[in-house]
């Protein structure tokens, strides 16, 4: 575990089994030192346990970051249920990972993510308060992260290119679920040119007739000649052998973790490429679960979202006129904050 290239000094990590619910599961509490760490609660299945573990050690250590640059005060956590959410998945599964939150004490606050409902957190819920994202309360997240993401979009968009609007520029989105496809709409609506993909062919071709976009296979979204290119699927895609085919200029969207390692910022920056960080971008989540999670008003969690573009400004300014290497000013950012909240130690 110490050795793991994803260990990042990590407070807790929590391995978690109960047989008779079919429950195998991995909690991580990255850092607590701004707030007890929330996170979503992943649910999938993974190709073997190693790669559920790299995930939530890489997810967790995001959710850090996250808090830190939308100064919210929260840390970061993240879990992961080993199982298919849709044939393994069942409420008795998602009571006994309930039990296994309460009895980290408040440590660490799950949520929605990949795999996971509102009626799943429900269901944790009847175990542990320790839970956001609920079928009542402040509903689904998901407009929140779309709308986080097309304002750092518009913004760097600005910077770069020197547009003040997104008319005729082109984007190409891969994902178009639930915040993926509220990404597209926003652009669309304000006169994007999309080019799409999504696993599920038959959604993209629907959103394609819908709107004028055009549908490429997922195999080909990110090479795809484009101003801007948005991932919002899973992460991992930014490596070696996929940056030199990138079409696009800058990067901005959803997915959590879109680097497969932190050298891979070296290499975005390295090629010309304008990496905007995820875990600034895509904040607009856990900016909503916060209303629930630590009581923030609708106003309060509303001036943190537009203030996500701000940041991303600063950014800029911090890394020049080309955009720089934008994942080491905010990794700065971040180690400030939490510098001065540990009292500069």
């Amino acid at each position: 575990m110490f050795d793991h290239p994803d260990f990042d000094h990590h407070e807790q990590v929590v391995f978690v089994a109960d047989p008779a619910a079919g429950l195998r599961a991995i909690i991580a509490v990255h850092d607590t030192t701004l707030g007890p760490g929330l996170g979503g609660c992943r649910i999938r299945r993974y190709d073997s346990d190693d790669a559920a573990l790299t995930d939530v050690l890489r997810l967790s250590r995001g959710m850090t970051f996250k808090a830190a640059l939308a100064a919210l005060p929260l840390g970061g956590g993240k879990s992961v249920i080993l199982a298919d959410a849709e044939t393994e998945k069942t409420e008795a599964m998602m009571r006994a990972m309930g039990q296994a939150v309460e009895r980290l004490g408040g440590r660490y606050i799950a949520a929605e993510d990949v795999g996971a409902t509102p009626a799943d957190m429900d269901a944790m819920a009847v175990e542990t308060s320790h839970v956001s994202g609920l079928s009542t309360g402040v509903g689904d997240p998901a407009p929140w992260t779309a709308k986080g993401v097309f304002l750092c979009l518009n913004a760097v968009v600005e910077h770069i290119l020197g547009r003040s609007d997104l008319k005729g520029l082109r984007v190409a989105v891969k994902g178009l679920g639930a915040v993926g496809g509220r990404l597209a709409m926003l652009l669309s609506e304000a006169g994007a040119e999309l080019i799409v993909a999504d696993l599920d062919p038959a959604r993209a071709a629907q959103f394609a007739a819908d709107t004028g976009a055009t549908q490429v296979a997922t195999s080909e979204i990110a090479h795809q000649a484009a101003d801007v290119y948005a991932p919002c699927a899973l992460g991992g895609e930014f490596d070696a052998t996929t940056i030199p085919k990138l079409g696009a200029q800058i990067i901005c969207g959803a997915a959590n973790n879109q680097l497969a390692a932190d050298a891979d910022a070296d290499r975005l920056s390295a090629a010309g490429h304008i990496y905007c960080p995820d875990y600034l971008v895509n904040a607009g989540g856990l900016i909503s679960v916060s209303r629930t999670a630590i009581g923030m008003s609708d106003a309060r969690a509303e001036a943190k979202l537009a203030a996500l573009p701000e940041t991303l400004k600063m950014l800029l300014d911090r890394t020049g006129p080309n955009g720089g290497h934008l994942a080491i000013a905010a990794d700065a950012i971040v180690r400030e904050r939490l510098a001065a909240a540990r009292g500069g130690a």
